[in-house]
């Protein structure tokens, strides 16, 4: 996956969903805003929806490491070091613009 390469970048895409395990039990549906890489390591945004799947678009989004094992397997990992988070809170906030410009244009 390049810099420039977005996942999903189909705006009919809209329903790509994963169940992500908070710290205090609970689980959070979430629909993928996008995946990306910052160098080697790729990042996944989520933003959680309800219970009808409907993105709660006044609520914060998810950000963590994202990972596949060999079998293609999916794997997040919170980001502890708070650089490398506003390194990548910065590269989405960029994403964000792109697709705003893009839906303007």
């Amino acid at each position: 996956m390049s810099k420039t390469d977005i996942f999903p970048v189909d705006d009919k895409d809209t329903d790509v969903m994963v169940t992500i395990d908070l710290d205090d039990g609970s689980t959070m549906d979430c629909e993928i805003l996008t995946i990306f890489d910052i160098g080697k390591q790729n990042y996944i945004v989520l933003l959680p929806v309800d219970d009808n799947d409907i993105p709660l678009t006044e609520s914060d989004v998810y950000i963590y490491r994202y990972f596949e094992d060999e079998d293609g397997s999916p794997y997040l990992d919170n980001i502890q070091d708070d650089e490398e988070y506003e390194r990548v809170q910065k590269r989405f906030d960029e994403i964000q613009d792109k697709i705003d410009k893009m839906n303007n244009d």
